[in-house]
C-alpha cells in the first residue's frame, strides 16, 4: 500500500509542476494538495507497517519469557 501511495504522491506532483508551467494555479494547488495527502497516507502506511512487526515481536518476547518462568 505504501507503494501506491508513493507512486500517486509522485503523479500529483508531477502534475502540479505541468499545471504551473501552464499558469493554471488553482489546478496545480489542488493538485499538489492531494499529492501531499497521498505522501501522508504512504508514510502513515509505513508507521502503521513498523508498529504491527514491533507488535509481533514483543508478543514472541513475552511469549518466551512466560516459557522460561514455567521451566522453573
Amino acid at each position: 500500500m505504501k507503494l501506491f501511495w508513493i507512486i500517486v504522491a509522485a503523479i500529483m506532483a508531477m502534475l502540479a509542476v505541468a499545471l504551473l508551467v501552464k499558469q493554471d494555479y488553482d489546478k496545480a494547488f489542488i493538485s499538489a494538495a492531494l499529492g501531499a495527502v497521498a505522501w501522508f497516507l504512504s508514510y502513515r502506511a509505513q508507521l502503521r507497517a513498523s508498529v504491527k512487526a514491533s507488535d509481533e515481536e514483543e508478543e514472541s518476547e513475552d511469549y518466551f519469557e512466560a516459557d522460561e518462568d514455567e521451566s522453573t
